[in-house]
């Protein structure tokens, strides 16, 4: 899965605070993502969230 820095991912699976919508902050072995409603931030294994996440959105970058 392609994944970047900077990327938002929407997850099957909600925040405890009713959020599905993450930042990623970082991204290898283990991903650092923040949650965008209550700014938790979040390390979780790269098997765990790839089999989490239902749509990548990724910035448009400016021409």
């Amino acid at each position: 899965m392609d994944v970047q820095v900077g990327d938002s991912i929407i997850t099957k699976k909600p925040h405890p605070c009713g959020n599905s919508t993450f930042a990623v902050l970082r991204v290898g072995m283990d991903f650092r993502i923040r949650c965008t409603k209550c700014g938790r931030e979040v390390m979780v294994p790269r098997s765990k969230i790839e089999k989490n996440i239902k749509k990548v959105v990724r910035e448009a970058l400016p021409l």
